[in-house]
Parts: C-alpha cells; structure tokens; sequence
C-alpha cells in the first residue's frame, strides 16, 4: 500500500464529501486509540473546521492522556482544529443507577454498549450545532469482518474515512502522517469497560490473525481447510461475522405486497 497516496486519496474523498453535503466540516470522537488519531488526521488535512471531542466514562488515566496529548498535537499542527471535553461519566452513573437490576454479562455488555451510545448523542449534537458530518473511526476488521463496534455507538455516523483499512494499514497511515508514539505503542481498547480489557482480549485474536482470516475467506477458504491456531482464528472471525450480521446488514424494511395495498 502506497500510505502517502492512500493519504491524499482519502483526504480529496473527505473534502468532496463535504462539499456535497453541503455540510461545514467534521466532528470525531477521540478515544486515545490509533484509529480516531488516523481519522480525526485525516479530517484536519482537508483544512475544513474539525471539532475534536474527548468524552470521558469512567476512564483509565492512560486512555485519556492519550486522548488530550493527541488533541494538544492536533492543534499545534492544524489551525482548522478544536476540541471540547465533556466528562459523561456522571449521565452514564445516573442511567446506570437507574435502570441496572443485576450485574450478569449481559447486563454489563449492556451498560458498556450505552457508553458508546451516549458518546454518539454528544458527538451528533455537536455535529448538529455546527452542520458537521460525525466521522467514523472505524477499521475494516471491526466494520466488515467481525462487527466489532456498538449499534447505534460508534458505528453511529454520517461517514468512514477508514473502513476499507485493516488496522496493520491503519497504522501504516498513523506513522505516515506523524502521530504521536503514545498512541503507535498503545494496545487496542474499546474503553468501555472498568477492568481496561484490551480488544483482542475481548476477540480472542489478534487483529493480525482477523485479517489473515479474512483475506482467506474472500479466496473461499473455510474453518475446515486449516489446523491448529490457524482453524481457531477462523472459527473466531465466523463466530463474530454470524453474530454480528444485523450491525452490518442493512436494517431490514417489511414491503408491503402490492395486493395488500
């Protein structure tokens, strides 16, 4: 992959986007993690206004550091660049308060899902104030391999700037474009939960094996042709894709039959 033109690319896509849509620029989430400092990059180089939001729940200090210095490194390099922090953690404590009954997963699934959910009702109002396109800050493994990403949360936004980029090319585009090491060095987290659990902990994989596993599917390949960690990682991207499917199909619409009308 050629990441210097790649980069032009996606920034041109971005700006014409835009202008089509008649829209004033773009407002991403920052979450400290490399693909919103790729995203929120990318959107600052079409030189349109980017609102940068840090949303804090509950969150490690490491995540957030990571957060702001990108943010801070942002701004000193793209005049085009703001930022509002606004602490969640106190609705996120009231909703919860509210509404938790038991503490079983599916409950704690559920409540870190409403984190997300929240940080996308800021970010579009947000975007609404300011007639911008909430960016997403999706990769390909997450969007199209194994639906990684929270209904309505993070994957709740008007653009992708990155969804057709496994995370190794993501971080090609990061070093390309600078960002800083904290965040090159720094373990994939969705930051949803308390106990800091790491993506591929959640997965069972690394992103690297997704993406393998995915490139073999698109040859036809299946769980049965493998052994091994090679055969567990299949099963893995299968297990996640079935699951995940009504993220990643469109919302189905009941039709009407003519006769019934």
């Amino acid at each position: 992959m050629n990441s210097k033109k790649v980069i032009d690319n996606i920034t041109e896509w971005l700006n014409n986007y835009s202008l089509k849509s008649k829209t004033n620029g773009f407002v991403v989430g920052i979450s400290g993690g490399v693909d919103s400092a790729v995203t929120s990059t990318l959107c600052a180089r079409t030189g349109l206004p980017v609102l940068c939001l840090d949303m804090p729940i509950l969150q490690s200090s490491n995540e957030q550091n990571r957060a702001i210095k990108h943010i801070d490194w942002l701004k000193n390099n793209f005049k085009n660049v703001s930022s509002k922090s606004i602490d969640l953690t106190q609705t996120f404590l009231s909703l919860k308060d509210s509404i938790e009954e038991t503490s079983t997963e599916k409950n704690l699934l559920s409540l870190a899902n409403s984190r997300s959910r929240l940080r996308m009702t800021t970010l579009y109002y947000f975007a609404g104030i300011y007639n911008s396109l909430v960016a997403g800050t999706g990769n390909k493994v997450e969007d199209f391999g194994i639906g990684f990403y929270t209904k309505y949360g993070d994957g709740g936004v008007d653009i992708s700037p990155i969804a057709d980029l496994f995370k190794t090319e993501v971080f090609k585009i990061a070093k390309q474009l600078n960002i800083i090491n904290d965040i090159l060095i720094a373990r994939p987290t969705d930051g949803l939960w308390d106990d800091g659990r790491t993506d591929e902990e959640q997965i069972g994989a690394t992103y690297k094996e997704l993406e393998w596993a995915m490139r073999e599917k698109d040859f036809g390949k299946k769980s049965f042709d493998f052994e091994g960690r090679e055969k567990k990682v299949f099963e893995i991207l299968n297990k996640f894709n079935k699951e995940n499917l009504h993220k990643m199909n469109p919302i189905p619409i009941y039709l009407v039959p003519d006769e019934l009308r």
